[in-house]
């Protein structure tokens, strides 16, 4: 992972909240909001509630990243591999953006609603009526675990670094940059819904989703160009996975914190 592509990840969060996220999360928000923060609760305590349950949301996502970066380091994932899994994730933002502006239904098809199960339903009405400011962040908890598309994707990423930390850090980047947007949901409901304002967002959103796609769409297929014509005996370390000339690596995990000294 680089700077550019971090950047990508903190665009495509930053815009995808907007243009997914509230519509997704948006309903959760309102329902906990309006059962749990008082009237007599100050602007400060109100802040603090919503601090927590964001604060839930970013750790189960990053928990998420660790634990799909560990599995993708329990094998040599191959360029070939990689270029599979980065061709998926690359269709599936193509997909959600194409979704977004209003030209397929494919977020529907694969974000199936979790609360229709009754043990998500006992958990979520045991925090719901909870008054310890915990509650809030369990409430996070369980957000981030709802199926969506845009974490899907993130996951998916998260597996290509071959890292518990590097998934962990994927994660946690792109849950950090939804909480603009539904931090501020919270506080200024009436401006996310005006149908302008929130048109306007979808369609940057799409358009943002769609080029992140093609770019990852490009990373695919410069792994296969890799695989395709780079001898068998040197497809164990890409050129871009190098240590330097004093380390020596196990087959594919190069750059990965897996190296040891000769």
């Amino acid at each position: 992972m680089n700077g550019i592509e971090f950047s990508a990840i903190i665009t495509f969060a930053l815009l995808g909240s907007v243009g997914h996220c509230i519509g997704m999360c948006g309903g959760f928000i309102v329902t906990y909001t309006t059962a749990k923060i008082k009237p007599h609760h100050s602007k400060t305590q109100s802040a603090f509630y919503h601090f927590l349950y964001n604060a839930g949301r970013v750790v189960s996502y990053t928990l998420l990243g660790a634990l799909f970066g560990y599995f993708g380091s329990l094998w040599d994932i191959s360029p070939l591999a990689r270029a599979i899994m980065f061709a998926v994730a690359g269709v599936m933002m193509i997909l959600m953006g194409l979704s977004f502006a209003g030209k397929l239904k494919f977020l529907n098809s694969i974000e199936v609603p979790i609360t229709r199960y009754s043990w998500f339903k006992k958990i979520f009405m045991a925090q719901l009526t909870s008054a310890t400011p915990m509650s809030f962040f369990i409430l996070g908890l369980l957000n981030g675990f709802f199926p969506c598309g845009l974490v899907y994707t993130m996951l998916v990423t998260a597996t290509t670094t071959q890292s518990a930390l590097l998934g962990a850090a994927v994660m946690a980047v792109f849950g950090l940059f939804t909480v603009p947007t539904l931090f501020s949901f919270a506080y200024i409901v009436g401006l996310f819904s005006q149908t302008k304002f929130r048109s306007v967002m979808i369609q940057l959103a799409a358009v943002t989703v769609i080029a992140f796609g093609g770019w990852t769409l490009m990373k695919a297929w410069m792994q296969f160009d890799y695989w395709l014509n780079t001898p068998a005996e040197k497809k164990e370390a890409p050129a871009d996975m190098k240590c330097g000339a004093a380390m020596k690596c196990a087959p594919g995990k190069c750059g990965m914190g897996k190296c040891g000294a000769q």
